[in-house]
Parts: C-alpha cells; structure tokens; sequence
C-alpha cells in the first residue's frame, strides 16, 4: 500500500502535467476555414465571367429553330398542266351540266380564237365561278377546261393559302399569279375558295383576310392584265366576299345543279363505258330511280355495281347488280343488326304506314321497294320512284310529304298504342319542313302567311311573332298527323297486309305493291282546303 508521501508526489506530478497540457492547449493558433458562399456564389461569378457568351449562344439556338421551321414548312407549289399533256378528261366526259359546260366553252373558244372576239370588242371574261351542291363536276369541268383549252393551265387550293405565319399567305398568292402571268394566255384554277375567300368580318382571322386582300388586288388591280382567266370552285357562294364576286373579278358565276333525269342518264353512259352490261339493263330506269343524286353519287353506283358483280363471279352486270348498289349509296351497308319478334313487328306496321300513305296520296311519289333488313343505321325504309323530277312544291304537296314521313309514327300508334324512338329522323324532317314553310315560304296560317311577313334575319323579330310562328309549325304538324290517322284507319285492313307481306318476305318490290293496292284509289288533298278527297282508281301498273 503507498504511503502518505507517495500520494503526495503523484498529485503533485498530476497537477504539473495538467498545467503544461493547459500552457500548450493556449499556444496553439487556430487557422479559420475559408467560406466560398456556396453554389449560388460559385453561380453568380460563372454568370459575371459567361454571361456573354452565353446569351449569344441562346440567340444563336433560337435564330436556329426559327430557320429550321421554316424550312420545314410544306412548299406549295402550283401544279401546271401544259396543253400537250394528254389529260382523260374531255367535253365528252362532261355530261349532266350542260350550262355550266356551255359557258365555259365559250371561254375556251376565246383562248382558242381571240382575234374572232377581240375584232367585235369583246374582252375574255376575267373570272369564272363554279359553284353549287358538293359532287355536281365543278373540279371535273376544270380539268376538261385544262384540257380542251390548249393554253397554260395552273390549279392550286384555296387551303395551301392559309398559314399561321403572318404574309405567308399573301406571298402564295401572289407567286402563283406571278407564274401565271409568266405563261400568258393561261388559266388560273382555284378550288374550294371558300377556304380564303369568305366575308371579312366574319371572323377574327386577319392573316386570311391579309391573304384575300392580296387576291382581290391581284385580280382586278393595278397590276393586273387581261391575259389570266381565273376559274374557282366553291360549294358556299354565299360566305363569299362580295368584293370578290363583283364583276371584273368573276364576271360570271355559273352554278353547277344536280342533273335531271335526262342528265343522271348521259351521266350512268359515260360511267359504264367500259363496263359489260347485260341485256336486262335499262339505264334510264336507273336514272328514274336516282332523284337527287349527283354526277359523283352516280359514278360511285356504277363502281359499286361493278363491285357486285365480281363479287358473284357474273360476266356482265345485270339489274339486280344496281338495285343492290342504290340501296347501297341511298340506304347503306346491310349490317347484322338481329331484331326480336316484336321489333320486327313494329318495323315491318312502321314501314307499311309511310308505304300506305305514299300509296294513297296523289301529290306523292310512288312506292319502288320496302324492306324491314336492317341497313347503315335505318332498321327498314322505303324507296320512292318519282315519275319526273319536279322543283316547285306547293302547300298541300308539302303538307302531304309530311303525311308520309309521320305515317310510320302514326301506324305505331294505332297498332301497338305507344311509339317508338324509330322515328326519330322522321321527326326531324317534319321539323325542317314546318320551319321552312312558316320562315321562308309564308305557307303557315293567316298570321304569317302574307310575304309581309317574312324576314330575313329571325333575331330581329318579336317575341310575339316568335310564338306564333311556333304555333303554326306545331299547327302544321299537327294537320299532317291527322291526315296520317284518317288514311291510316280507312284503310287498316291494307296496313295489315303490308305489315304480314314484310314480315313474310321482308323486301316487296313494284309488282308486290300493285298487288296489295289492287282497285284502291288515291286520294288527293283540295288546295286552300285541310280536306282528302278521292281523285282515281288506278289500276296495278298504271302511270
């Protein structure tokens, strides 16, 4: 065990050490760390020493992108049909518009002999504007105008003008007049004008409207010559600007109709040219059967015909071939569509109810074929056969087309006593004819059937008018429902036949009909009178 002493050294010797570490601890010199201010410091001073160059980089990128959208942006280019380029598309080619292929003719035969005119005075028109319903021949009469003319011939659509880019359309404008111009005598075709040419104000499109500008001063401006014709196309004469349909700019506007009888038959020959046809076809009943169609309808049929013909092996393209193609343009794909016993039902006294009325009414067009097989998004419909194409309806005719179109409704009624949405189009058109005879042919009531009252803006009239209006197209409904209801319970009995005939065969053509309305007489509607009265008894098969 230590002594006392012993203790007493080491404290002593302990307390030493502790006095030195002290001594040593309070020598020694701490050296702070720098501080560089972080990454925002070192950001700050690469920005000071590259700022520079940096933003003329970012100016470098975006002149860059700038050039490179521009380069990518669609060059459109005119396309030029030179006189020798040996075109399909002649006058022969050209049939059912005969007055829009008489005046442009005219046209032609200036380019073609200009001394002959030019010795009376007379100057080429400068513009000539084709318009009408869409698939009437407007693009067609042009390239037999490129062909036939023997001058250089530029086309080009209205579309390609219109850009996002401010003056691009402009610059378009005036490179195809400029290359034109450079080939003069030429011809300058514009299509769907519409696209550039509508009414400015109409909207709030300044770079459209910049582009018109541009047109209408390289038509008749300045710089303008005599020796351009320019052609367009436009399905919306009326969206135009009048500005553009002044003369001196289009001189003659020629509308392009859908053909008549007589047209749609010219039309059916060109298009089966080169088709075999056999013995059975008669063209000018096909042309009978399609009221209202148009040279592009048309051409469709005679492909689809073809179409069914090589679908079934055959040599030569029958009747059948084209019945089944118009009921394919008029009514749609047959589709696979499967009704229940009661659907089947209601379609079959739906369809017999427009079927019997048609039948009945004088003013209406006699019944070609029904059918309850489902087809496009129509469950069944009816196909009319017009003797003659007519243009003029008067009210009863148009009250009458109503009967027919609310029959199918009504035979519901009666038959099942509720109705179906199946009607729903019928609806619609019932709609459209009340509204265009109340607003637009002054056929309604003693209220607004003076042409005092039409008007032609409906914002601007009261709100009395308003209602009556209403009323007398509620009235005029109403009126052709009742027809339907009284034609429909007279002749139940012949309904009922209908009805069993389609549910049996499905499809009834002519000579079916005439069966079921042996001895029946059709019934005509007196004028200023809300009245039916019988008119003849025809016998089946008479005109």
């Amino acid at each position: 065990m230590p002594t006392d002493q012993q203790l007493l050294d080491s404290k002593t010797k302990l307390t030493e050490a502790l006095q030195s570490a002290v001594a040593s601890l309070q020598s020694v010199t701490v050296q702070p760390v720098p501080d560089d201010g972080g990454w925002a410091t070192r950001l700050q001073d690469f920005a000071a020493d590259w700022g520079g160059l940096l933003g003329l980089v970012f100016m470098a990128a975006i002149v860059y992108v700038l050039w490179r959208t521009l380069k990518m942006m669609p060059r459109t280019k005119p396309v030029q049909i030179k006189p020798q380029a040996k075109l399909k598309v002649g006058w022969d080619e050209i049939a059912g518009a005969d007055e829009a292929k008489a005046e442009l003719m005219e046209v032609v035969d200036f380019l073609r002999d200009p001394k002959r005119f030019k010795k009376l005075g007379a100057t080429v028109p400068k513009g000539v504007l084709l318009h009408g319903p869409p698939g009437t021949g407007k693009t067609l009469l042009a390239k037999a105008v490129a062909h036939e003319s023997g001058a250089q011939f530029f086309a080009q659509s209205a579309s390609s003008f219109v850009e996002m880019f401010a003056g691009l359309g402009a610059a378009r404008i005036r490179r195809l007049f400029d290359e034109a111009r450079k080939n003069a005598p030429a011809i300058l075709f514009i299509d769907e004008i519409d696209a550039v040419g509508a009414r400015r104000g109409s909207d709030n499109n300044s770079e459209r409207e910049q582009t018109l500008n541009q047109l209408l001063v390289e038509m008749d401006g300045f710089e303008s010559t005599g020796d351009l014709v320019v052609m367009a196309a436009s399905n919306l004469l009326e969206k135009l600007d009048p500005a553009l349909l002044r003369p001196g700019r289009f001189d003659r506007q020629v509308f392009v109709s859908p053909p008549d009888v007589e047209g749609r038959h010219r039309i059916l020959e060109v298009h089966t040219r080169d088709k075999p046809l056999a013995a059975d076809v008669d063209l000018r009943t096909v042309a009978a059967q399609t009221s209202g169609l148009t040279g592009a309808d048309l051409a469709n049929l005679a492909n689809e015909a073809a179409i069914f013909c090589a679908r079934r092996g055959a040599e030569a393209l029958t009747m059948a071939d084209f019945d089944g193609a118009l009921e394919r343009v008029v009514a749609g794909v047959q589709t696979n569509t499967t009704l229940n016993e009661h659907e089947r039902r209601v379609v079959a006294f739906h369809e017999a109810g427009h079927a019997l009325c048609r039948e009945l009414l004088v003013t209406t067009d006699r019944v070609h074929k029904i059918s309850i097989v489902p087809r496009g998004t129509a469950l069944g419909y009816v196909m009319n056969l017009p003797d003659e194409d007519s243009y003029l309806k008067t009210r009863e005719e148009l009250v009458d087309q109503m009967t027919v179109l609310l029959g199918g409704r009504v035979a519901e009624q009666i038959v099942f006593g509720a109705v179906t949405n199946g009607a729903a189009n019928d609806l619609q058109r019932v709609a459209e004819i009340t509204h265009a005879m109340v607003h637009e042919y002054g056929m309604g009531t003693t209220a607004s059937g003076s042409a005092s009252r039409a008007v032609t803006d409906a914002n601007i009239v009261s709100d009395m008018t308003r209602r009556i209006r209403d009323e007398e197209q509620q009235a005029l409904a109403y009126e052709a429902e009742r027809a339907a209801y009284a034609l429909i319970e007279q002749h139940r009995p012949k309904l009922d036949e209908f009805a069993h005939a389609l549910l049996e065969r499905e499809v009834l053509v002519r000579d079916d009909i005439d069966e079921i309305m042996r001895g029946v007489p059709r019934i005509e509607r007196r004028p200023g009178a809300t009245g039916l009265r019988i008119a003849a008894v025809e016998s089946p098969g008479a005109p």
